[in-house]
């Protein structure tokens, strides 16, 4: 099963590959949407994509992707990410002139970054693994990347500090995505569960997007009624720019439930009702958290 995910090898995303595949076949991506696409065209059978981070947010682009693209979330996993301080054999700390990584990454380091390399240069990258193989080309000593202890390994790299993220309780959310088109988006129960057997493992959410009609008082209350009064707990909310529509914002609801419940079918055809567009992007069970 190939599974495709943004970065090279050694980046956090195909941790995340592993952690919801153990047997799959990684196959690296240069940006998200090419993840999206490998998915939509069946170059892979799923995608692995970041969708949040406990320190640093959200990742904006993806739930934007997730708009666009005609794909489902069929799993989820919490992944624990340890940033490591990476640099080239002989290399040290204190010599350091410029750090590198996934622009993720260097927020959530930036304490360490301020306290103890305040006069480096931080140049974003487009991932982690990347900026460790990219220092690793380059040889040179006095430069680092911040990426994972696979990352070290895969590129011969030395450790010049360890658990450097701001707060240790750092955990990353990783959605996969499968394709929604009839006879292939159900996942089998081989691969983790995602298609009609995702009763059966645990708790399930939904995620959805939806635009509200007008911006009026009281609209946005009036569309998240419509699960309160069902009590359907709501375990998310974002909000994006509607492209096009300035001033005008879509809003991602994860809630508690399957699509296929009772109170949960009646909410959403309730949401329909008052929004413009509603759009399901999938059921599935609650991720495991993966330390």
């Amino acid at each position: 099963m190939k599974i495709a995910f943004q970065g090279e090898t050694g980046a956090y995303s195909e941790e995340a590959v592993f952690a919801l595949c153990p047997d799959a076949e990684p196959s690296p991506c240069i940006t998200f949407e090419d993840v999206f696409i490998a998915v939509r065209e069946g170059e892979v059978e799923h995608g692995i994509i970041p969708i949040e981070n406990s320190l640093y947010g959200s990742v904006h682009e993806n739930y934007d992707l997730l708009q666009e693209f005609s794909l489902l979330i069929t799993a989820e996993v919490n992944l624990r990410v340890r940033h490591l301080l990476l640099g080239v054999r002989d290399s040290s700390i204190t010599n350091l002139r410029a750090v590198y990584s996934h622009p993720q990454a260097l927020g959530q380091c930036r304490t360490f970054l301020r306290t103890t390399l305040p006069n480096a240069e931080l140049i974003p990258s487009y991932d982690t693994a990347g900026a460790a193989r990219m220092i690793a080309e380059k040889g040179v000593l006095d430069v680092a990347a911040i990426a994972s202890v696979r990352a070290a390994e895969e590129y011969n790299l030395v450790v010049l500090a360890e658990s450097i993220e701001s707060n240790h309780h750092n955990f990353t959310r990783f959605l996969r995505l499968s394709d929604a088109s009839p006879g292939r988006c159900a996942a089998s129960e081989e691969d983790g569960g995602g298609g009609a057997d995702y009763q059966t493992k645990g708790d399930i959410k939904t995620s959805i997007v939806y635009a509200q009609k007008e911006n009026v008082p009281g609209s946005l209350f009036k569309s998240l009624a419509v699960f309160a009064l069902r009590d359907i707990d709501l375990l998310k909310i974002e909000s994006r720019p509607l492209i096009g529509c300035p001033g005008k914002y879509v809003f991602y609801l994860d809630l508690g439930g399957s699509r296929d419940d009772e109170s949960v079918k009646n909410a959403l055809r309730h949401l329909e009702e008052v929004a413009a567009s509603v759009k399901v992007l999938g059921s599935y069970a609650v991720g495991r958290q993966i330390n």
